[in-house]
């Protein structure tokens, strides 16, 4: 519940941050009309904002006969957490990360990139992905493209407020006010944007460790996708950095240090976190990824063959390497 408030007032706060820059455009009716806007770019961003997503990152769905262990994987921890089958996609590209969108659980999609399923043991993946049903579970997707929305439109709101402001005595703050206005609010909606994802990360992560039911292994799932992820580029992420905080892990190389404009919480809190957890939890857990596969993972070429002795073809989907 602290993660729901906090994120509440986050996102209150960026209303007001929205209503301000409305008025510094047209007074009280600017706010008004700000206010619209924003109620009509946001219903725009909850409708759209998983197909607008897996397009840019290039995503391709696959299903019980192209992945099959995969989807098998995600249904049944989705089975686990009490929602519905989420669609699952995957991204070619080599570096390891997954993210989740859609606008409710009933209309979910779990993304993973091809560098997760061939760098990652199969409880790894488990993790990761249950992290990702996790935000679905707690509506984290609808919440982020609301705030990514507005994050942007402020920042466009702001450019108007400085060009079509009026004249100084219509100003509040002046032309120089307005000016600094202009520079800050988009700062501040970054920030407020980046803190709500902080924020909703450790929630995803203590409710993954529940749906995969092992805690350690989302913390070893965490400790390599920072390595990996800090290595390897994603294309995709870097020419679109409005997704970054979408991912598991941030995706992209030439981001600020800074903990105030981290999309993400520190990987060592989260793995603190996450070993806290299994400390106190009691043991005999019912993990999920075990009853897939083996030791091996699921993607790898000893997995089991379908009826007939053929096997299923995993098309385009790396073998998940063998780390223990």
């Amino acid at each position: 519940m602290q993660g729901y408030a906090k994120t509440a007032v986050l996102m209150a706060g960026m209303t007001a941050l929205f209503m301000a820059i409305g008025a510094l455009i047209g007074g009280g009716s600017g706010a008004m009309i700000a206010l619209g806007f924003a109620a009509v770019t946001n219903l725009l961003a909850w409708w759209n904002s998983d197909k607008a997503v897996l397009s840019m990152t290039g995503a391709r769905e696959v299903d019980s006969r192209s992945a099959p262990y995969l989807v098998q994987m995600v249904h049944q921890m989705a089975d686990r957490a009490g929602l519905p089958p989420p669609r699952v996609y995957v991204i070619e590209s080599d570096q390891p990360n997954a993210f989740a969108t859609g606008r409710n659980p009933d209309n979910a999609a779990v993304a993973a990139t091809t560098g997760l399923l061939r760098n990652m043991s199969q409880e790894e993946i488990a993790a990761v992905m249950a992290h990702e049903l996790a935000h679905i579970k707690s509506r984290d997707t609808l919440i982020m493209s609301v705030t990514a929305t507005m994050a942007g439109a402020i920042s466009m709101l702001a450019n108007f407020a400085f060009l079509f402001g009026g004249s100084n005595r219509d100003r509040p703050l002046g032309a120089v006010g307005t000016m600094a206005m202009m520079i800050l609010a988009p700062m501040a909606a970054a920030v407020v944007q980046m803190a709500i994802s902080r924020s909703r990360e450790y929630e995803a992560d203590r409710i993954g460790a529940e749906i995969c039911g092992n805690p350690l292994w989302l913390a070893s799932a965490l400790r390599r996708l920072e390595g990996l992820a800090l290595r390897i580029d994603n294309p995709t992420a870097e020419r679109n950095p409005a997704l970054a905080h979408m991912f598991i892990v941030n995706p992209l190389h030439a981001h600020t240090r800074d903990k105030l404009f981290s999309t993400h919480p520190s990987t060592a809190n989260r793995v603190a976190a996450l070993e806290a957890m299994a400390a106190a939890s009691p043991r005999g857990a019912a993990p999920v990824a075990p009853a897939l596969g083996g030791a091996a993972g699921p993607f790898a070429s000893g997995a089991p063959r379908a009826a007939g002795g053929r096997g299923e073809r995993q098309t385009s989907v790396p073998r998940a390497g063998r780390r223990r």
